[in-house]
């Protein structure tokens, strides 16, 4: 008998196309400004550390991803509901756990998902506006500078021009529009281009980076444990996917694809970020800055690599908003009546792209806030949280001691790296530094 695609061939001709598209979103999502600061992370970690490790953590946070997802499936086909979020998850886990208090405050688990989930995701558009705008503003403070010789970079004493918020409030109206398309399948054209306009900046980078790369054996293969801190903390914050897993699985038409997406996404993602770190790190040495960008020559052609890359988290912006949004507008909406729905909406949306715009405005700082937030937060719903989640969900279903001893090692993996993270991110804060290389992005003067 034929099977259902030989029956129908539009449906194998649609999953691809639909395959396709969720890769797209799962690239756009994890691919955004952490990436940039990789080459200064392995210099935080050494030549041979640095790689060694990202990959490492890479590999814990995929593991990570299918853990929640499985603990998802497992508890919708308990509870018999096609769709289970993270939050959702958390306290449908904590209603079934054999510690009583722990089911009588079930609803907090989703709480502090949710909360958690809201500050990182509303933390990474924030630093997004900081980014477009910094990269906006360094474009058109060295255009008098700028030539056609793609020489090595020279250290620039810049005078601004415009005052920065300038920037973030000409980009504002066109982020308020963004985020009013709603369906994440709406946005695939989005995410494509985004995809593309990093794809070239990305290509241009590496065009530059594989050229003449010196001698690296005066790089140290391992640096001491304070810089690596920042490393951890970096690498943490790069991978910015982990709220977008649950959502990209259940907008799939065959949902049962997923892990292959998954898998292909985040192996292509580690590639990248190793190869991209390590190779930054060998071309520049112990000048390496905060962001790649900062180390590229000061020509048209590599000029046009921050307008790629902004276009890029221009649209990736719409991505991460996706996940506060789901999670705050259906709460509001539900409390006025159905006439209301559609004004209350966008207000929301407005509203949320206004807070993390206004946010980019007074934190001065801002990259470093985000480290701390990242710290606090992507660490736990990325390393701490779910590892907890499958010991709560299949405890009572007799685990294997392999597993428990497991999941207890990532959390408290994941616990260091939050704890640690943090307290380097405060010390940075409190130290006084020149406002003009406060932003890692930032013209240094």
């Amino acid at each position: 008998e034929p099977g259902p695609t030989s029956r129908y061939p539009l449906v194998s001709l649609l999953s691809p196309y639909r395959i396709m598209q969720t890769l797209v979103h799962l690239l756009k999502c994890n691919i955004g400004t952490g990436l940039l600061g990789l080459p200064l992370a392995m210099k935080n970690a050494g030549l041979l550390v640095g790689p060694i490790s990202l990959l490492a953590i890479g590999i814990l946070t995929v593991h990570c991803m299918v853990i929640l997802l499985n603990c998802a499936h497992h508890l919708s086909q308990r509870l018999q509901k096609t769709f289970v979020n993270y939050g959702e998850a958390m306290m449908y886990s904590l209603e079934t756990c054999p510690n009583a208090w722990l089911r009588t405050h079930s609803v907090w688990g989703r709480y502090t998902v949710s909360f958690l989930l809201i500050t990182t995701q509303l933390g990474f558009c924030s630093v997004y506006f900081m980014f477009m705008a910094d990269n906006l503003q360094q474009m058109v403070e060295e255009a008098h500078v700028t030539s056609n010789n793609c020489q090595p970079r020279k250290i620039l004493a810049l005078t601004p021009i415009l005052d920065i918020r300038f920037y973030m409030l000409t980009i504002l109206p066109f982020v308020v529009l963004l985020v009013f398309i709603q369906n994440l399948r709406m946005l695939s054209i989005f995410s494509t281009l985004a995809n593309i306009t990093t794809l070239g900046s990305m290509a241009l980078i590496f065009e530059y980076i594989i050229k003449e790369i010196p001698d690296p054996s005066s790089l140290p293969l391992m640096a001491s444990w304070k810089t690596f801190l920042l490393f951890f903390g970096t690498a943490i914050f790069t991978f910015e996917g982990v709220g977008m897993v649950l959502p990209l699985k259940n907008q799939m038409k065959h949902p049962q694809h997923f892990s292959f997406v998954l898998y292909l996404g985040m192996s292509l993602v580690i590639i990248l970020y190793i190869c991209l770190g390590t190779l930054g790190y060998m071309k520049f040495g112990s000048s390496t800055q905060a962001s790649i960008t900062l180390n590229l020559p000061n020509c048209w052609l590599y000029q046009s690599v921050k307008l790629m890359y902004s276009i890029g988290i221009f649209f990736t912006y719409a991505l991460q908003f996706h996940v506060p949004a789901e999670i705050i507008i259906p709460f509001v909406i539900s409390q006025v009546s159905e006439s209301w729905t559609l004004l209350i909406d966008l207000s929301v949306r407005t509203a949320l792209v206004c807070l993390t715009c206004v946010s980019a405005i007074l934190i001065p700082r801002l990259d470093l806030v985000i480290s701390f937030v990242g710290s606090v937060s992507s660490s736990a719903l990325a390393l701490i949280i779910p590892p907890l989640l499958e010991l709560i969900t299949f405890y009572p279903e007799d685990m294997s001691c392999v597993t428990i001893a497991k999941d207890i090692m990532i959390s408290i993996l994941g616990l260091l790296g939050c704890v640690f993270g943090t307290y380097q991110a405060l010390y940075e804060l409190i130290q006084p530094i020149n406002h003009s290389i406060a932003n890692s992005t930032g013209v240094y003067a």
